[in-house]
């Protein structure tokens, strides 16, 4: 059997909760989304657990990413796990952000 999808209403509430916690986040540095940040900021905001760190970099190694994909994984995953209210970058995140990656590539 098929578990149900979420429904509208509660997809909505996450994403505004998101957005929220993204704006208290970077008040100090003039910044309200995850997409603006800079790399150099990316140790502050965005910290990524040891076995995440690792995706991230066999990712970036066997894909062959330039430093720009790579600062998008990290600026997606931080976003994915603010979606799943976490204050770490965990590897599922990095993995679905790579995934979101790959298929940009394909549609190119």
């Amino acid at each position: 059997m098929e578990k149900p999808g979420e429904r509208s209403s509660e997809i909505l509430n996450r994403v505004e909760n998101t957005r929220l916690k993204q704006r208290e986040r970077y008040k100090k540095i003039k910044t309200t989304t995850n997409a603006q940040l800079r790399s150099r900021q990316f140790d502050k905001h965005c910290p990524l657990t040891d076995e995440a760190r690792k995706l991230l970099h066999i990712s970036f190694q066997s894909l062959g990413l330039s430093m720009r994909a790579h600062d998008r994984i990290i600026k997606v995953a931080r976003t994915i796990a603010d979606l799943d209210n976490s204050d770490l970058i965990e590897a599922n995140h990095i993995a679905e952000a790579v995934q979101y990656r790959n298929l940009d590539r394909q549609n190119l």
